[in-house]
């Protein structure tokens, strides 16, 4: 079934027409002239024990759910990804293990994992990276003992990104896995 929303999915972007990215390389002249006048961008920042330990805690403390019908974003912090990567991390695996036995825990709750990327590559191309995304997370949380039908998956591609700027700092904001609670229907 979500093989056939999402090929339907592709099918629709494609009917209406995608417009197409014409890269074109400038001369060397003028790439030169460019590198002198930006300031050189950092690379992404490495995630830090410090960090994910805060994560988790605030995963293990936090995170409280009403019983409205609301879903609820940012009780779990995203994880990332390298450029053109699907795989989990072992940094972010920690964060992972809290959100499995908080969900275990909370068996009310549905968990959608949306999987995003940066705006290189094509939008199909895109489509389909975040949505090997959203499985290989969804793939971890289930080895963790998370019943699979308490999650769902979504990939937005590159379509939502969290910052618009063209630098290799933005774009690693945008390559990343995003966690919303949903409470399951009839609680």
């Amino acid at each position: 079934m979500k093989r056939f929303c999402f090929l339907l999915l592709v099918i629709v972007l494609a009917s209406f027409g995608c417009q197409k990215r014409e890269i074109t390389r400038p001369e060397a002249e003028s790439e030169s002239q460019q590198q002198k006048e930006q300031p050189e961008t950092k690379a992404p920042e490495k995630v830090t024990e410090r960090q994910i330990t805060s994560q988790v805690e605030s995963v293990e403390t936090g995170g409280k759910v009403s019983k409205s019908t609301e879903e609820k974003e940012g009780i779990f912090k995203d994880i990332y990804f390298e450029f053109d990567k699907y795989d989990v991390h072992d940094t972010f695996k920690p964060i992972l293990k809290s959100i499995s036995a908080w969900l275990i825990k909370k068996t009310d709750v549905k968990l959608s994992i949306e999987g995003h990327c940066d705006t290189r590559g094509t939008t199909e191309y895109n489509l389909a990276l975040g949505d090997r995304r959203t499985k290989a997370v969804k793939d971890y949380l289930v080895s963790l003992g998370v019943p699979s039908s308490r999650i769902e998956t979504i990939s937005y591609g590159s379509e939502k990104p969290v910052c618009t700027e063209q630098t290799e700092e933005c774009w690693a904001k945008n390559r990343r896995a995003h966690f919303v609670v949903l409470h399951a229907e009839g609680k």
